[in-house]
């Protein structure tokens, strides 16, 4: 059965298209039989009947065969006055189509009933529509009956109506599961404005009652993570801002301080400005990254920027750079994703690090490795999370924050964060953003 599930469609617009053309085929179904059997089959019936009575008045005073008739064949259609029936020998009716004409069983049965032995009745739709008979009073001939305006239209009118009524069904079907789709793609693409930290304006209620009910419940969720986040920026860049006021009087009190405190003084100058830092991650993280308009931008120039400012350090810092187009994005922003990868890289890295662009024709991308000491493999996913870190592996440097901004950011150009260890040792920082 799982196999079956996987070919079910998924989305409801195709459950509900898929579930109304299950249910108009079996009505269609069942409509065809209705009519087969309550209107169809009587017809036939009747007709059967009508063609039973001609055929017994056919042999009702016998056969005259003589010289002037030479054959049964010849001396029944000299009883036949008109067109209305045919008569031929065995011979003849397979050379008029007769095997190519379908047996019936009821009406057989039925047309052996009236005519008091067995009798075979074939029915032929081509061209014209045509009864064959061979009766049990002469089992050597075929009598054809001929009959007009069945086939006059391509279509009969039953077929006709069940197309029509048939594809009408569809449509309506189609446009119904299409008017209840339409609200629960808008808020589709609202929920997925909402986890990418843009909030949208409250969605018009419309629909059902069901999806009014939870496309208000939804407003008033985006609204209460709106009023949330505007709280938590707030409450972050307040302390931030507050913890700089004591800390300037620190450093200030720092360099007043005695030659015999030196020692002292570098330790307070170094942690003040590790505090510094920290407060300046929060400010960033606080921000995410909102305050920049996308603009067309070549992104070996930012990896280019990046190296030559990093040339200063201790340390080898290798370019590896592919053809690659330009694309839209906040150019400030995927800078300070690149420096941060950098500033990590060669922070637990012994030295070297490698900056490489790479373009696969739907996305490109850029990786930062090292060739430090790496991170263990289950601790990889959790690096992301705001106040992580690598501590077994890389240190406890730092707010933990780093890394969860890049993934902001990502997350914001809609692209996609990869961490893993390389094989000749380090860790490898691989960002992939999208063409559009």
């Amino acid at each position: 059965m799982s196999w079956f599930k996987r070919f079910l469609p998924r989305s409801a617009f195709s459950q509900t298209v898929l579930l109304i053309g299950s249910l108009l085929l079996v009505n269609q179904l069942v409509s065809y039989l209705s009519v087969a059997v309550y209107f169809i089959q009587p017809t036939y019936q009747q007709i059967n009947q009508l063609i039973a009575r001609q055929v017994n008045l056919l042999f009702v005073d016998g056969i005259d065969i003589g010289r002037e008739h030479l054959s049964m064949v010849d001396a029944l259609n000299a009883k036949v006055r008109d067109d209305s029936m045919q008569i031929y020998n065995l011979k003849q009716a397979r050379e008029e189509g007769v095997d190519r004409a379908a047996y019936y069983s009821l009406l057989s049965a039925q047309m052996s009933e009236h005519l008091g032995g067995k009798a075979e009745v074939r029915i032929a739709q081509g061209t014209e529509f045509e009864i064959w008979i061979r009766p049990p009073q002469a089992p050597s001939v075929w009598i054809k009956v001929p009959l007009t305006g069945f086939n006059e239209f391509g279509l009969s009118p039953l077929t006709l109506y069940l197309m029509v009524i048939g594809a009408l069904s569809v449509a309506g079907g189609w446009w119904f599961a299409r008017k209840q789709n339409k609200p629960l793609k808008r808020l589709q693409k609202a929920a997925i404005s909402v986890s990418r930290g843009d909030y949208p304006a409250p969605l018009p209620p419309s629909g059902s009652t069901e999806i009014i009910e939870v496309t208000n419940a939804f407003n008033q969720m985006s609204r209460s993570m709106q009023q949330l986040e505007q709280d938590r920026a707030l409450l972050m860049a307040g302390i931030s801002h507050d913890l700089r006021t004591p800390l300037t009087r620190i450093r200030l009190a720092s360099e007043m301080m005695v030659e015999e405190d030196e020692y002292l003084k570098e330790g307070i100058v170094h942690d003040i400005e590790d505090m510094d830092a920290i407060i300046n991650q929060f400010i960033a993280y606080i921000r995410q990254d909102q305050e920049a308009n996308r603009e067309q931008v070549q992104l070996n120039e930012l990896l280019k920027d990046i190296a030559q400012a990093e040339a200063n350090r201790d340390g080898e810092i290798v370019l590896e750079l592919s053809e690659c187009p330009e694309i839209p994005m906040q150019a400030v922003a995927i800078k300070r994703v690149i420096s941060n990868l950098v500033e990590n890289a060669f922070r637990y890295g012994n030295g070297w690090v490698r900056l490489s662009s790479s373009f696969n024709g739907r996305r490109i991308g850029f990786s930062v490795e090292d060739n430090g000491p790496g991170i263990p493999s289950d601790q990889i996913p959790k690096l992301f999370q705001p106040f992580t870190q690598g501590d077994s592996a890389r240190g406890s440097v730092g707010s933990g924050l780093g890394l969860a901004i890049i993934k902001r950011i990502v997350d914001r150009h809609q692209g996609q964060v990869i961490l893993t260890n390389r094989p000749e040792g380090g860790l490898s920082a691989q960002v992939w953003l999208p063409l559009e």
